[in-house]
């Protein structure tokens, strides 16, 4: 996509053009609003201004991908302060100051804007007719994307300002009242239910634009979200982080959720056929559009313009001075939005999935004389993301002074979301019926060659109801690493600070077991709940070759780390068995083409006999291991010792403070309207 600047009537918004052309630049005065709502072509101008919007990196283009996905047993980013900030979001730990916040805040409220403008413009323009479906499609689009805005600001600051009035019709009355949370949701289900039956569908429209399967499909995450718990605030308390809760009538929000999914599902539009897992993500690195397939909608972000997909995620790429040397003709790749180190041990072995997402290498400098593009391992606290990057694009898609806005599209919804979607909702309303049972296993089987190991995950989720549902959000685990998933599923279900307590102890395990033979003293409760020995088996050393992605192995696949990545001019590394502690390979496996293993340490997280400070403080808004080594939790900003062996149920356990303050800025500019609650001074 390319980009160029209409203007409308003052305001500024750029335009998102097609995927050869760009807009002219035209003078002000020929863009008044009269104009532009009288011919069709202009009003998809306009359009295209909603879509540009959404993409600047304050919003979708990088803070939605990187900055505001929290820490999980999925998505991880350390810390090593042992302080308050004002802005370490991914670990519960900031306040109204935050920059980011404010400029997420502002980003979105402008798009909501520019949306709400569009949509009166049309409505109150002379083209407007209910059965032109041209201009019915364009508003349906705007009215997706105000949707989308609203439902991700709802989940990550609860209660928020909201309106559908722009603001030349609220006039004087610039401070948007604060809204309900539920309030809102329910607004916009039936916002979307208005319009979606007056929607394309995307069978005849590109996943670069909303479609009446989006809508459908938006309409159930939206349900499904207000059905489950949310952290509501205690303002008679101003200490008080607030207290999980879902709606009394809740169900209501999940035989919503059903209905919708199954209209996606029942249109036959789209399906998980035809595009391996991989493929759904590589062929967005190169700018392929998938139809029909896995994607519903993409946001369209624009090369060189919009976007830092495949920047922050995949292998690290460092630059000199702006150019790449030897191979790596890609330009530099940041690579910090992360995955845990243990998130590739909650997999089954058998899961294609695995290998693919979880990149264990990076191009740098090295030690000693190796050059700037040389393949290093990642022997850190977190591994990379491997699902995008930019590294993944053919070559001359890029340049070697290229860094980020890659342009490289974020799937916003996918065909997998809406199945797991039906059968979580179905679960609660009905239990484990066939019908959910064929949702979960759609998107199960498309990770595994192996029918049984299929059939022996779906034998374990048909046990009960609790199995089932613990089964739907497994699958969303294994399924949805970087795309700003986990953390929300976990709290929609109660079952963020279980999550966060566990994904903490699996890196104090490991750090103090390294630090000299101390043990934590959850390490079985993990193990226990983790079904796996693997903490009592990390490697202290890992052996691995730097070889050309063509290299013919001399061992087989399944004793070899080494996904096939559709970029062959990179090396990658080949790592022996990675999963488990064992010895260096035998004498006879060291010629994979005459190189020799190599060898690094992995999770020596210790430092003086004790813990490192990312193992202690990156959950440390919600738990923390003290300078007096112990484990404390936090309710309510006060410290509390997590006392025993055993891990507490989620239900008695105090709420993880995900919710995000509204920034000074907003609660300045309200004249005091705005109120900040959750423990936010």
């Amino acid at each position: 996509m390319k980009l160029k600047n209409i203007f409308l009537t003052g305001l500024a918004s750029i335009a998102l053009a097609s995927c050869n052309d760009y807009l002219d630049v035209e003078s002000p005065s020929s863009y008044s609003e009269e104009f532009v709502y009288s011919q069709k072509s202009e009003i998809n101008r306009a359009l295209n201004g909603v879509y540009a919007s959404i993409l600047v990196n304050d919003l979708y283009g990088n803070n939605y991908q990187s900055t505001f996905i929290f820490n999980s047993d999925v998505d991880m980013k350390t810390y090593t302060g042992n302080m308050a900030t004002h802005n370490s979001y991914a670990r519960f730990d900031c306040d109204a100051q935050g920059g980011e916040i404010d400029k997420y805040w502002q980003a979105s409220y402008k798009a909501i804007e520019d949306a709400n403008r569009f949509i009166y413009g049309v409505e109150n323009g002379p083209l407007y007719n209910e059965s032109d479906s041209e201009i019915m499609q364009m508003v349906g689009e705007a009215k997706c994307l105000r949707a989308m805005v609203y439902h991700d600001l709802v989940v990550m600051f609860g209660d928020v300002p909201f309106t559908f009035k722009n603001a030349a019709q609220l006039g004087d009355d610039y401070v948007i009242p604060i809204m309900d949370r539920k309030e809102i949701q329910d607004e916009l289900i039936k916002d979307l239910e208005d319009i979606a039956p007056k929607m394309s569908s995307s069978a005849n429209t590109t996943v670069e634009r909303a479609s009446q399967e989006f809508a459908w499909a938006l309409i159930a995450r939206i349900a499904l979200t207000a059905g489950g718990y949310s952290l509501y605030p205690n303002k008679e308390n101003p200490n008080s982080y607030g207290e999980m809760k879902r709606p009394d009538n809740y169900q209501e929000y999940y035989r919503i959720a059903k209905e919708y999914t199954e209209k996606v599902i029942t249109s036959g539009v789209h399906s998980l056929g035809g595009t391996s897992y991989a493929d759904v993500f590589t062929k967005e690195s190169n700018f392929e559009l998938i139809s029909g397939g896995d994607p519903i909608f993409e946001i369209p972000f624009a090369k060189e313009s919009t976007g830092n997909t495949g920047y922050a995620q995949g292998p690290t790429s460092t630059a000199n001075e702006g150019v790449t040397l030897g191979k790596n003709v890609w330009g530099a790749s940041n690579g910090g939005t992360r995955l845990s180190a243990f998130y590739r041990y909650l997999f089954d072995e058998r899961d294609k999935r695995r290998e693919f997402i979880n990149g264990l290498w990076y191009y740098g400098n090295g030690a000693g004389n190796i050059t700037q593009d040389s393949c290093l391992i990642r022997a850190d606290y977190t591994v990379h993301n491997n699902k995008w990057s930019k590294l993944w694009a053919n070559a001359g898609q890029f340049t070697n002074t290229s860094s980020g806005s890659t342009g490289i599209n974020f799937p916003y919804m996918r065909y997998a979301d809406v199945l797991l979607m039906n059968a979580e909702a179905i679960n609660e309303l009905e239990g484990p019926t066939t019908e959910a049972q064929n949702s979960l296993r759609a998107v199960h089987a498309r990770a595994f060659d192996d029918a049984s190991a299929v059939n022996e995950f779906m034998a374990k989720a048909t046990a009960s109801k609790k199995d089932f549902l613990e089964a739907v959000l497994d699958e969303r685990k294994w399924e949805f690493a970087g795309e700003n998933m986990r953390w929300r599923d976990l709290v929609r279900n109660n079952l963020y600070g279980r999550e966060v307590i566990y994904s903490f102890m699996r890196y104090l395990s490991a750090a103090m077991t390294n630090a000299g033979g101390m043990a934590c003293p959850f390490e079985d409760d993990v193990m226990e709940h983790d079904g796996s020995e693997y903490l009592n088996n990390l490697p202290e050393s890992m052996y691995y070759h730097v070889l050309p992605q063509t290299a013919e192995w001399k061992v087989t696949p399944d004793e070899v780390y080494g996904y096939p990545y559709p970029n062959k001019t990179l090396d990658i590394l080949y790592i022996y068995n990675p999963y488990e502690a064992c010895p260096k390979p035998a004498n006879a496996w060291t010629a994979i083409e005459g190189a020799e293993w190599k060898e690094a340490s992995f999770y020596q997280w210790s430092s003086d006999g004790k813990p490192t400070n990312q193992c202690k403080y990156s959950f440390y808004g919600y738990i923390r291991h003290n300078e007096q080594e112990n484990i404390m939790l936090i309710k309510d900003g006060a410290e509390t010792l997590l006392d025993g062996r055993v891990v507490p149920e989620a239900s008695d356990l105090p709420p993880v403070r995900y919710i995000l303050p509204i920034p000074n800025s907003a609660i300045q500019r309200s004249a005091g309207a705005y109120k900040n609650y959750y423990g936010y001074k």
